[in-house]
């Protein structure tokens, strides 16, 4: 009796022992199956908080403060074109500017504006040295389109005016550094070439102040 039951105990463990092992084997592969999805979800986590970062304030103010040639631009077809617009857009700023201290523009604004008064000032000396020399009559006064615009503004005070100032200098100074940009890639004379590769720079600089001060003040 006891030597039939030994073979059946030997069989029964082996079936015991076989099947933990496919326990295991089947364990090992779900896990191994499931590491992809794990790296794909990563991935998606990753861009997600990129989309993010970029669509913020802070991210977009990163990424902000570069002159694009191929963005909106002022007319710049010649040369003189080019002097006009640039010698206009230097009364935009300053006008807009003194108009804002005199209505008591304060904290970031305020240093916005003063520095519009005095970087513009230098760059409209600059271009005027070169404007004489080539046969060209600067224009002294605002253009149309911010002519146009000056008795709304003159209407606003506080806070109103400092956010519709700023925003206005963010939009000015990133048309005007297109047009430096654009304008460098066509023409062939020495002077502007040299204003502009020394002027873009500050316009750049004005850009990039403008636009993180205007998200502080939103």
């Amino acid at each position: 009796m006891l030597r039939s039951t030994l073979p059946l105990l030997g069989a029964c463990l082996l079936a015991l022992s076989s099947c933990g092992s496919n326990t295991d084997t089947s364990t090992t592969t779900t896990t191994t199956a499931a590491s992809p999805d794990s790296a794909s979800t990563a991935k998606a986590t990753s861009a997600d908080t990129s989309k993010m970062a970029m669509s913020s304030p802070a991210g977009a103010a990163a990424t902000a403060g570069k002159a694009d040639p191929n963005g909106p631009t002022a007319p710049h077809a010649t040369d003189a074109e080019f002097m006009m617009s640039a010698a206009h857009s230097d009364q935009n700023e300053i006008q807009q500017s003194k108009m804002a201290l005199a209505k008591g523009v304060t904290g970031p604004a305020k240093d916005m504006a003063n520095k519009m008064i005095a970087d513009h000032t230098k760059s409209t000396a600059d271009l005027k040295t070169i404007a004489a020399k080539k046969g060209v009559k600067l224009p002294t006064d605002m253009d149309a389109e911010h002519k146009a615009m000056a008795p709304a503004m003159e209407k606003l005070s506080g806070k109103a005016l400092e956010e519709k100032y700023l925003s206005q200098m963010v939009t000015d100074h990133q048309k005007m550094a297109n047009t430096m940009a654009a304008h460098q890639k066509m023409t062939k004379d020495a002077d502007l070439q040299g204003f502009i590769t020394k002027t873009l720079p500050v316009v750049e600089s004005h850009l990039q102040m403008a636009t993180q001060d205007s998200h502080m003040k939103m």
